[in-house]
């Protein structure tokens, strides 16, 4: 390249390191002639200091975006932060408290500890330091001490330190666990060397030796417990970068062990000492560097020690870091999935770490014993099995040649796994990981192989445990493609908390849970239905498949049904059950849809269901299909109140298909109703009884279940006798999960809006709410609130609280602004989300409404904007479905015009249609200007 040329090049930003002498020249020459203990010096100290700071992290966050070198950018941060302590120190010791002639006890060795002792540091890390003294602290050590650590504090950094001598250093860390990792990762900065050295030399020497063992266990439980607080799983949706399983602290994890037991200084030297191969060695480096890139970029972008990757961060650091939007996939969705896979990498690395210190080292029991379970030594047989051997405890081959003599042993493995209860030899893991390339077409289509996997697939007992070891070994995606091609896709919304593998794999684990008896109290029709199926298997292929056609760009229901009918013959599945199967993945939201978004007693909705379903088996499959799918969504999607929607569908649907829907005609449904209310309406009189159920519409008895009918008569009797216009009444479902708050007042046009605006008003989640009004005017409206409080108490007093808040409302005594929510923090978390609103109005879906569904991006405030607008085109709600997606939100109403019929009018029905969009799109300013009154 000509010279010219190379230097018309742009040079990628180099991270320039300003030296502790340097910085020190400078406040030389800053200060000149200004005393340095004044404060005049002091100040100009600090701001020189403050600058010298900013450019490191400017330049450090320069060269960051240039090369996306994480682990250069760290140590660039921590050798800025070195120099900066050093100078700070030296300007201390030489110009602020010089002693001509120092004794022994006036000296002091500044260290790192904790991350910033690894040589590593985030823009928001905390900085530790050990101040080391000979003996007792001495006046001059304090002061220097309080210098360095005030100077620290006014620059803005949290700063953890201890100030200790050596023999109090090697006291507390025989002690204390934490004090013995900081020890054991300090890292001399400036100051008295020997004091340094003496405090390593001793640590090695008297601590370290023999108890190797204890710090492995402590460190163990320690990250155990770490994963439990963190959900345990690395497949988290916003997982935390530093605590979350398959992050940095497992990484550190590694090394601490490493370094404690092997003796060794570097990770690089644990290649050496043959804990890990060379292969395995760059993958640790790989891991390490990107996630370090992506702490540092959130440190930058968050200004702020923050390491979560939330929702609303997770776009603009895929831009950051170059992801652009593919087809079918996001720019995020391809990040987040580069996270998940570094994340399953450093599991990998654990798992091969702590296998190599279990099994090269058991021969040491006294040493190993004490951590690991004893395992028994030696081989010995498996009944039946020619190819796999107990190894130590362990399922292990017999021979180096088991797979690529028969690659159906590499499936069979796992088989002979789940059946015997046996976790895998490391040996086994690492010649299963070298051999994923003999998967090959041929294998794949082996009807022996093919035998295995669905034995393993409808095991309860170990399916769960099996295809997790499968996916993390790379077998379950080489074996599988299409289940290969949504390993670590995660769907950037706030519903889904795991990856899409992650969440297959929970789904299939929640049926084995039901198959093994448990979750009979959560979902006591799946138990019931069990026993009436078939063929259970069809259930567990269902599950695993439902999802498999996520990230792409078609619907995935629609896909991943024609996938089902590619992939159920090669499994062994008849022509018959493949129909079922992909029927059922086609389907696999309409259930769910339908129960959350549809009035259940309309006539129609359970017409219009069995229309589809066709048959009570694919009836009691779908229903316990859609019960597995919802609870593997992640923790509290399923609630008790999802629960009885579904059990209520099921119900309503399954007379339609077994024939039973003639034999009761709507006029005994409710003459049954009303004589069922009659006969729990103790201490009333038969004239009372019949003027009650006198005041109440036909379709009344038919949508209002038996327990909510007893409830309104006692609240309209308690309000009625005490002459009270208004009242309101509270049932607390603990099983369901819900809080129903009943009112009963004369009906006014935007009641169902004033009741919306409280429950916001009050933090209420709305899910649900049924309206009713009696032949003599009043209102009778149910809303079902999302349960927020762990006691009923609690819940009484805020469902209270909603009630006065109407009864207010209602007495013009307070009002609701329209931005009501606007700035609550449920409506900051949606801001990185983008959803186009949807409003659909039909006639078709029942007999007696018009059916208005609206959908869109979710927000505080949102029902009671669209209930308001509802009442101002003139519409009498019969019934409101919520719900919430995480981020979407589907409402869905059943409304008549104000003379109690459907809306027939094309025009009409485009102004609803119009009216309601706007909602989603209002001008902050336009919300700003409108009010509410009670």
């Amino acid at each position: 390249m000509p010279l010219a040329e190379a230097d018309v090049k742009p040079r990628k930003p180099q991270f320039a390191l300003k030296t502790a002498s340097t910085i020190l020249d400078e406040l030389d020459a800053l200060i000149g002639a200004e005393p340095p203990k004044s404060a005049a010096a002091r100040a100009l100290v600090l701001a020189h200091v403050r600058q010298t700071l900013a450019d490191a992290r400017t330049s450090a966050e320069a060269e960051l975006l240039a090369t996306s070198k994480g682990t250069r950018c760290a140590e660039n941060l921590s050798s800025a932060q070195d120099e900066i302590i050093s100078a700070v120190h030296q300007f201390a010791i030489r110009r602020v408290y010089p002693v001509d002639n120092p004794s022994g006890a006036e000296a002091i060795a500044l260290a790192a500890v904790g991350g910033y002792g690894r040589g590593t540091l985030a823009p928001g890390s905390d900085i530790d330091l050990l101040f080391i003294l000979p003996y007792k602290q001495t006046p001059w050590g304090e002061q220097v001490t309080e210098y360095i650590l005030y100077m620290l504090w006014d620059l803005g950094q949290k700063v953890g330190h201890a100030v200790r001598s050596v023999d109090e250093c090697i006291r507390m860390a025989r002690a204390d666990m934490t004090v013995r990792t900081a020890t054991l990762e300090a890292r001399f900065l400036t100051g008295e060397m020997s004091l340094f050295k003496q405090l390593v030399h001793r640590f090695e020497t008297e601590i370290m030796p023999r108890t190797g063992p204890e710090f492995i266990a402590a460190k163990m439980a320690e990250r155990d417990e770490r994963h439990r607080i963190m959900g345990n799983t690395r497949y988290v949706v916003e997982p935390n970068i530093k605590d979350g399983k398959g992050g940095l602290r497992d990484l550190n994890t590694l090394f601490w062990i490493g370094k404690y037991f092997y003796q060794v200084k570097t990770s690089h030297e644990l290649v050496g000492k043959g804990v890990l191969s060379p292969a395995e060695y760059r993958l640790f480096s790989r891991a390490e560097d990107f996630l370090w890139a992506v702490r540092c970029h959130l440190h930058f972008l968050t200004n702020r020690a923050e390491d979560k990757l939330t929702f609303d961060v997770q776009p603009e650091l895929a831009q950051r870091m170059g992801y652009a939007e593919r087809v079918g996939m996001l720019g995020v969705e391809r990040f987040m999935k580069r996270y998940f896979l570094v994340a399953k990498d450093v599991g990998d690395l654990t798992r091969i770490f702590c296998a190599s210190l279990e099994f090269n080292h058991a021969k040491d029991m006294d040493l190993i014993g004490r951590v690991f379970a004893p395992f028994r030594s030696g081989k010995s047989k498996i009944k039946g099995e020619t190819d796999f051997v107990l190894d130590t405890g362990r399922l292990n081959i017999a021979r180096p040649d088991v797979f690529e003599t028969d690659p159906v042993n590499l499936i069979k493995m796992f088989l002979v796994a789940g059946r015997e209860e046996l976790l895998f030899h490391p040996d086994a893991i690492k010649e299963i990981t070298r051999s994923l390339a003999l998967i090959d077409n041929d294998l794949r289509h082996d009807p022996k192989a093919n035998s295995y996997f669905l034995t393993i697939l409808t095991a309860p007992l170990s399916v769960e445990r099996i295809l997790r070891q499968m996916n993390e070994s790379g077998v379950l995606g080489k074996f599988v493609p299409d289940f290969g091609k949504i390993v670590a896709l995660m769907q950037f919304n706030m519903y889904h908390h795991y990856t899409v593998d992650e969440h297959l794999i929970r789904a299939v684990g929640v049926m084995a849970q039901i198959a093994n008896g448990g979750l009979r109290d959560e979902l006591p029709l799946t138990h019931e239905l069990l026993p009436q199926l078939n063929d259970t298997r069809l259930l567990y292929v269902a599950l695993f498949l439902h999802d498999i056609a996520k990230g792409r760009p078609e619907d995935h229901s629609i896909a991943g049904a024609r996938i089902a009918r590619k992939l159920c013959p090669r499994f062994g599945l008849s022509a018959a059950e493949t129909d079922t199967v992909s029927w059922l993945i086609e389907y696999h939201l309409l259930m769910s849809e339908v129960a959350q978004a549809r009035d259940i007693q309309d006539p129609e909705t359970a017409k219009a269901f069995a229309d589809v379903v066709q048959s009570p088996q694919r009836l009691a499959l779908l229903m316990i299909l859609t019960a597995c799918d919802i609870r593997a969504v992640g923790p509290g999607v399923w609630t008790g109140w999802k629960g009885s929607l579904l059990r209520a569908l099921y119900y309503a649907t399954e007379p339609l298909l077994s024939g039973g829907h003639s034999q009761v005609t709507q006029s005994d449904r409710i003459g049954a109703a009303r004589h069922e209310l009659a006969q729990a309406l103790d201490g009333w009189s038969p004239s009372d009884i019949a003027s009650y159920t006198a005041r109440q519409y036909d379709h009344y008895w038919l949508r209002a279940e038996p327990e909510l009918q007893l409830e309104h008569a006692r609240m309209i009797r308690h309000a009625d006798m005490a002459e009270q216009p208004f009242a309101g009444s509270i049932r607390i479902k603990a099983f369901e999960g819900i809080t129903e708050v009943s009112f009963y007042t004369p009906d006014h046009p935007r009641l169902l809006s004033l009741i919306a605006g409280a429950c916001t008003m009050q933090d209420a989640s709305i899910i649900g709410a049924q309206i009713f009004s009696t032949r003599d005017g009043r209102a009778i409206d149910t809303f079902r609130l999302r349960r927020s409080f762990a006691s009923d108490e609690d819940e009484k007093v805020r469902a209270t609280r909603i009630i006065d808040t109407v009864k207010q409302l209602l007495q013009g005594k307070r009002t609701i602004l329209i931005d009501l929510g606007k700035e609550s923090r449920h409506n900051k978390r949606l801001k990185p989300f983008a959803l186009p609103a949807q409003v659909s109005v039909s006639n078709a879906l029942s007999e007696k409404f018009t059916v208005i569904e609206v959908s869109g991006l979710d927000r505080m405030g949102l029902l009671h904007a669209l209930t308001r607008e509802i009442s101002d085109l003139n519409l009498t709600i019969g019934s409101a479905h919520i719900g919430t997606y995480g981020e979407k939100a589907v409402d869905v109403f059943y409304v008549t015009d104000l003379t109690g019929q459907k809306i027939a009018s094309k025009p009409r029905q485009r102004k609803i249609h119009d009216a309601l969009m706007a909602v989603f799109h209002a001008k902050p300013a336009e919300e700003r200007a409108k009010v509410v009154n009670g």
